[in-house]
């Protein structure tokens, strides 16, 4: 069971499987699994909460584009942080901040497509069923992603034209069964919105566009990086936008607010019912597992090779437990496993919060070490990376502040994790540190 290794071979990806692998992780994520949860959070202004979102994770790619062009490499993310903070605590620490924020997005996609799964079989939904197909899912892209990266490629490209011309036409049916009336905002029933709670939702929305990251830590896999790493990230983010916002006025056109919130894990299937019928959930439904199956094996293509970097850049520790088969290989089965204990033990809600939160600290760390180190080495503007990490922090304190309120425990669970992935890094680190120093005391020799 060894990976290939023309997984991690140099110019291995085109500009458009970069693209199909950006798109891949984001639609997956995104549409289907964020659009109900951002609703509970924005209210009838949810489509206004994703475009804002776009606006800042505009500001956001910049530091990436300008790193990833002059820099290009499979540990995109790692590699930007090692040359801003140097081997350090903060650089492994924040790398595996994205990592987490990343396997935390496999587990959502994975539980979305159960869910929408679920709505086209007519049995008893019981609390095994969900995370059973869940964690299906996750064993299948683990199994796809040990073909090698050229299957994924081409999967990929396949996958993103089927579910960009499937969601494109959900929303245009949708639409056209609604009379052709577009509602910019759903109906409500009056009740307001706080602005915390709206801006808590832009918070959850930034998370449906993180997907570009992907395409970051496969840097040294895309033909002619310097230009098409940079190129594919913008090109993600606008095909995103517009599929994004094409849905959410479809979405919110059919259903009031009440009703997209009742219906937050399926809220598309749930949007076609009323104006396409059977036949309209069963389509939506199709779409949704195309989705969100190519987005978990793009993610998990894209975590591994995060993960190899890291372990090859001896930021983290590694132990092969007896596994067969190389590093890539058991840093494979690590992330899967790892996504499988989310997917089964989380629900949806509580899997988005844990990764907008790890995403939006990482995302600050990232920006600040391109403002404060890297800015003239790679000819970034100093205005646009500051005003990335303001974005960042008001977004991020909005949502904690909301969670605080609502879902404290939560909070635990993130809070715990931060805590054990600096401990990791801080005791690995020194005691590598220590390791090295004896090391050149021994070859020294007693005199010195």
């Amino acid at each position: 069971m060894e990976m290939k290794q023309e997984s991690y071979k140099a110019g291995s990806l085109s500009l458009m499987g970069a693209v199909a692998m950006g798109t891949g992780v984001m639609i997956g994520a995104g549409i289907f699994a964020l659009t109900g949860q951002i609703a509970e959070l924005a209210g009838p202004a949810f489509p206004i909460a994703f475009l804002i979102a776009a606006f800042i994770s505009g500001f956001s790619a910049y530091s990436y584009v300008k790193v990833s062009n002059k820099y290009p490499s499979s540990g995109g993310i790692a590699m930007i942080l090692k040359k801003a903070y140097g081997p350090s605590t903060i650089t492994g620490a924040a790398a595996l901040l994205m990592v987490s924020s990343m396997i935390i997005n496999e587990s959502l996609v994975a539980r979305t497509f159960a869910s929408y799964s679920l709505q086209i079989f007519d049995v008893e939904k019981t609390g095994l069923l969900l995370p059973a197909l869940a964690l299906g899912l996750i064993f299948f892209a683990f199994l796809m992603n040990i073909a090698g990266n050229k299957f994924i490629g081409g999967i990929s490209k396949i996958t993103a034209i089927i579910k960009i011309g499937g969601i494109l036409g959900f929303a245009v049916l949708v639409l056209w069964g609604t009379g052709g009336t577009i509602d910019l905002m759903p109906k409500s029933d009056g009740t307001s919105i706080s602005a915390l709670s709206f801006v808590a939702g832009i918070a959850l929305a930034i998370l449906a566009f993180k997907g570009f990251t992907t395409i970051t830590n496969s840097g040294g896999e895309v033909s002619n990086p310097h230009k098409n790493v940079g190129r594919a990230i913008i090109i993600s983010l606008g095909i995103c936008l517009l599929v994004y916002m094409a849905v959410a006025f479809a979405v919110g056109s059919a259903l009031d607010i009440e009703a997209i919130v009742a219906a937050k894990d399926f809220a598309l299937a749930e949007a076609a019912r009323p104006t396409l019928g059977d036949k309209g959930v069963l389509f939506t439904v199709v779409i949704a597992v195309i989705a969100t199956a190519s987005g978990l094996l793009a993610s998990v293509f894209a975590v591994s090779r995060m993960l190899t970097m890291l372990t090859q850049m001896k930021l983290i520790p590694h132990r092969h437990f007896g596994l067969p088969g190389d590093l890539q290989t058991h840093l494979l089965i690590y992330t899967v496993v790892m996504a499988g204990l989310l997917a089964a033990f989380f629900d949806l809600t509580r899997i988005a919060s844990l990764g907008a939160i790890f995403y939006l600290l990482m995302d600050i760390v990232i920006h600040w070490g391109v403002f404060k180190y890297l800015r003239y080495d790679v000819g970034a503007k100093a205005p646009i990376l500051l005003l990335a990490i303001v974005f960042d922090i008001v977004a991020l304190v909005a949502f904690v502040s909301l969670k605080a309120m609502t879902d404290p425990f939560i909070l635990v669970i993130a809070a715990i994790g931060l805590v054990g992935i600096y401990a990791l890094e801080f005791f690995y680190l020194r005691k590598r540190r220590d390791e090295e120093l004896g090391s050149e005391g021994h070859a020294l020799g007693p005199d010195g």
